[in-house]
């Protein structure tokens, strides 16, 4: 008899402590999703580029929008032993479509040229769709300049005429000078 009133004790006190436990807030789940806020930028594109020369797998690959010839490499697996980093700058930024080619140690002529759009009859580059590395060829634009020429056709739509160019910051008089005759629009 003890030993069934223990059990009924036991049992009435795990049904007082369920009682008085507090209970959780309900969560309620939604499945809809909410409106897209004015903020939200679509998501960036990855930049295509291939990468060739003395790397460990020369492909194109996929790369962040601010990736650079640096990132490009280590996509391709690295630089192989017989590169020759010192002849190519590490930190230039790469764009959609580019050629990053790695020379090797004692390479005369790397044997690239830019891609077909980029460069129009007699040589010329047109500054309508050259990437960052065409544009640093110049003579007078660097890396930095040559992002900024990008940047501007992009918010501004393309160069209609070859003086537009003065409109980006850091091109005066005397740069458009020196770019007229290897530069084209068309």
């Amino acid at each position: 008899m003890l030993f069934v009133g223990l059990i009924a004790l036991a049992l009435l006190a795990l049904i007082l402590f369920q009682s008085l436990r507090p209970r959780p807030e309900s969560i309620i789940l939604s499945t809809s999703t909410p409106p897209p806020t004015p903020e939200a930028t679509p998501t960036p594109h990855p930049l295509r580029v291939y990468v060739s020369g003395a790397v460990h797998q020369p492909d194109v690959y996929p790369l962040l929008p601010d990736s650079i010839v640096k990132d490009a490499i280590m996509a391709a697996g690295g630089a192989t032993d017989d590169a020759d980093l010192d002849r190519i700058n590490l930190a230039l930024p790469v764009a959609d479509g580019q050629h990053v080619y790695v020379p090797r140690l004692g390479e005369e002529d790397p044997p690239v040229q830019p891609p077909s759009d980029q460069r129009a009859g007699e040589g010329k580059i047109n500054i309508n769709t050259a990437d960052v590395a065409a544009l640093d060829s110049l003579p007078g634009i660097g890396p930095a300049l040559a992002q900024r020429i990008i940047d501007y056709r992009q918010e501004h739509g393309p160069f209609a005429r070859l003086e537009d160019i003065m409109e980006v910051s850091g091109i005066g008089p005397g740069t458009f000078e020196k770019l007229r005759d290897l530069i084209t629009t068309d």
